[in-house]
Parts: structure tokens; sequence; C-alpha cells
């Protein structure tokens, strides 16, 4: 159904870098000893994809001290294809990172400190040999097995997760012939407003990066808006984490919308999007 495909095509619809964001970047990856002495600054956000083997210190930084993919994806995205192959310490070391924007890389040559400002993406099939729903029935994986397998992904990752989506498989004709999507330029043109919406606010960071102390500031919702969100966190069993993080969505679906208070609908929109099921 393409979600590798659509996970590497995100930078194309994120706003250009702007210099500041370039620079850090940049400083980044010349740590890591990936550019060469006369290379200009990275303009393009950067997007990683390590593979499903990669070890706790390639993702967060070896005993040299060089900065692993969490910091080389520094202001783009991170992908993580097949999440539940990955080693469970691989995936619960992103917690930190996640939280603060930064990792804290701690080795025998000495201490040091990265940005990991990312934007994180996990694909998972259903099950182990990745045929679990389609038409012809060619998967043969136990459903007890299918759900140990999705269980690889904890709650505490999960619950970091800000939109968790299911993608159906499509046949070949449609991918063929089907009517085009909406090219990424034009997504961008509104994902930059919605940006320039955030800063003319007074945000010195977006929205998925607000601290909590700032949420109630920036993301005023309105009286019909506070009770979906307070119904949402007593019907699903949301903690407080998931909770803000609803709230930091439906900012997001109103500076995409064009709308200065976060309403009762950009919630549910926001709920829609989390795909959240009763407790």
């Amino acid at each position: 159904c393409g979600k590798s495909m659509l996970a590497r095509r995100l930078p194309s619809i994120l706003p250009p870098m702007g210099f500041e964001e370039a620079l850090a970047t940049t400083q980044v990856h010349a740590a890591a000893g990936l550019l060469g002495p006369d290379a200009g600054l990275l303009v393009e956000r950067p997007f990683r994809a390590p593979h499903h083997t990669v070890t706790v210190a390639g993702l967060v930084g070896d005993r040299t001290l060089r900065p692993g993919e969490l910091s080389l994806a520094h202001h783009g995205v991170l992908f993580l294809d097949e999440a539940p192959e990955f080693r469970r310490s691989v995936l619960e070391v992103l917690r930190q990172p996640l939280e603060e924007g930064e990792v804290r890389v701690t080795r025998a040559a000495g201490s040091v400190r990265y940005p990991a400002a990312i934007t994180l993406i996990m694909a998972a099939n259903r099950c182990p040999c990745g045929m679990k729903g389609l038409a012809d029935e060619a998967c043969t994986c136990p459903d007890t097995l299918s759900e140990r397998y999705l269980r690889r992904l904890s709650g505490p990752i999960l619950d970091r997760i800000d939109l968790h989506l299911q993608l159906d498989p499509i046949s070949p004709r449609q991918l063929l012939f089907g009517e085009p999507g909406e090219a990424s330029a034009t997504v961008r043109t509104r994902v930059v407003a919605a940006r320039q919406r955030q800063v003319d606010r007074g945000q010195a960071v977006p929205n998925g990066q607000l601290p909590d102390r700032a949420i109630a500031a920036m993301a005023q919702l309105t009286a019909e808006g506070r009770r979906v969100v307070g119904d949402a966190a007593d019907r699903f069993g949301l903690s407080a984490r998931a909770t803000t993080r609803l709230i930091r969505v439906a900012r997001t679906l109103a500076d995409l919308s064009d709308s200065d208070a976060v309403t009762a609908e950009h919630v549910l929109d926001a709920q829609a999007w989390r795909a959240l099921t009763p407790a």
C-alpha cells in the first residue's frame, strides 16, 4: 500500500529549512564526519532510514561520541520501517529524545549532548509474514503470533506517536491507472501557511514541540472543545501525555483550517487520526 513511499515523501511537504535549522543540521553531520572540507550548509531536510539491525549505539551515538541516526535526522525525518523487527532496547531508547528533542550520549570517552528534534515515522505490517489482510488470504500466521508481533511496540512508545493510521492494500490497477493524488508542492503550501500561523502566534517551535506549559496559551480550546477533550480522556483512558498530544494535533488541524480557536471538530478529527479505541 506504499507505506515506505509515503514516508520518503514526507520531507517534500515540510517547510524549507531556515538558516538556524540548516546550520544546526550541518553541524551534526559534520560531527559525524559525513561532510567534506568544502561542503556548504545542508539545505534539504534529512531523511534517515536505518535498517532494523541497527544497535542502540548506532541510533544514539557510538563509543567515539559520534552522533547516531537520531541526531542525523535532526530537523528532518527518522523512518523505522518494519518497526516490530527492531530490537526492543533500540525502540525504548527513543522515549527521552521524543520528549526532550535531544540525545545524551555517555561513553568511556566522555559525555555529549546532540540535538534530535525529529519527525518520527514507524511502519509495521499486521503480522510477521506481512500478508495478513490481503485479498487472497495468503497469511498463515496464527492470531496469537500476530498479536505478539505488534506487542513488540510498547505502550510508552505508542503513547508518544501522535498519529496512528491503518493503510489498506491497493490493487496494481489502482496504483497505475487511478486518479493522481495531490502534488507535494500543493500540500507544502498549506503546511508552510500553517507553520507561519504558529510563528505569528509567537511560537518559537512547531506545535508538536510545544512545552506543556505553553499549550494553554497557544492552543486555546473552545468550551465545547474542552468538553470533548475531557470526554476522550475518560472514555479512552488517555494518559496526561496522550491528552496533551491530542491537543497539539487538534491545534495543528486548526492551523491548517486557518482557525484561531481549537474547536470540538478539530479535537474529534485529532481523535480519528490517533485511531483511539476504549481502554
